[in-house]
């Protein structure tokens, strides 16, 4: 609260490269943006969906990513949510969405004092819809049970941290139906991507209520060893 306090009352320094008077300025802006592409993590975890992002979680993203989830600077879910649409957009195309964002632990929540990822989805539905895109977000998943930090875990041990981790959240039987309705495109949000754990079982618990996410959508990706592959084809 203290940091979102001071983004308004004080003059703003970059998020990126902590340059005076603006919140990203246009090159950290241009570096969040990045190339939107299909980046998967390597291995990838059985029942990932494709995953696409903004760019890679580096430099500039990286710093404003963790300067919004971790620092208090919630300002920063525009131009992060207008990331996260670009790369959106990309990979469904025109297609009807419904962004689902992948639920935060409540340890997490507390100690944020916001959802970073549920603002995001909605934010960028906001911005997919201005761009005349049929969109939404619908926060239809929820934490199941405590799960430890992911940080320092390695992709075998995030994967057994996570099993059976989410479930649907209390009345979301019409936001269920919006996912169900024909032609529309189911896509997973999240903010970064690291071995596709979180995803993956996102995805199953979709699946498992019968309703099947194609696509994974995050702000950045994170290189993992053999480099995860980049390209433009679904």
């Amino acid at each position: 609260m203290t940091t979102a306090l001071l983004d308004l009352v004080l003059p703003p320094r970059c998020a990126g490269c902590d340059a005076p008077g603006v919140l990203v300025c246009a090159r950290c802006t241009a570096e969040l943006r990045g190339e939107p592409a299909r980046r998967m993590p390597v291995p990838s975890p059985p029942g990932l969906p494709d995953c696409w992002s903004a760019t890679v979680y580096a430099g500039a993203a990286r710093r404003a990513i963790l300067a919004y989830k971790e620092h208090g600077r919630t300002a920063l879910a525009h131009p992060l949510a207008g990331a996260l649409a670009l790369a959106a957009g990309t990979a469904v195309g025109g297609h009807p969405v419904v962004l689902v964002p992948v639920p935060s632990a409540r340890p997490a929540l507390r100690r944020r004092g916001h959802d970073p990822v549920a603002r995001l989805a909605v934010l960028a539905a906001g911005y997919l819809r201005a761009a005349g895109w049929p969109a939404s977000a619908a926060q239809v998943l929820a934490q199941r049970r405590r799960v430890a930090d992911q940080a320092g875990l390695n992709a075998l041990q995030r994967a057994e941290n996570l099993s059976s981790a989410f479930r649907l959240a209390p009345g979301a039987g019409a936001s269920m139906a919006a996912l169900l309705e024909s032609g529309t495109v189911i896509v997973l949000v999240d903010d970064v991507v690291t071995t596709g754990a979180t995803l993956a079982e996102a995805a199953r618990t979709l699946r498992a209520a019968g309703a099947e996410s194609a696509v994974a959508v995050t702000v950045a990706a994170t290189r993992r060893r053999g480099r995860a592959r980049d390209d433009h084809s679904r």
